[in-house]
């Protein structure tokens, strides 16, 4: 198993970081796309949750 995958199901600060990270940009780039309706309107949703985990796993243990 990798170390990434480890990390997520151990509930590490690192990898769960990453990934609210990665989600962050994601809503960011929904949203200055404009091409998507669907992406567009979901883009907000998404940076929220992305921030929102990223304030919850930043409590989790190195």
């Amino acid at each position: 198993m990798s170390k990434y995958i480890s990390g997520l199901l151990h509930l590490r600060r690192g990898p769960w970081e990453m990934l609210a990270t990665i989600i962050i940009a994601l809503g960011v780039l929904m949203l200055m796309q404009p091409f998507v309706m669907w992406a567009y309107t979901y883009s907000f949703i998404t940076t929220l949750v992305g921030t929102v985990m990223f304030i919850i796993v930043s409590h989790f243990p190195e």
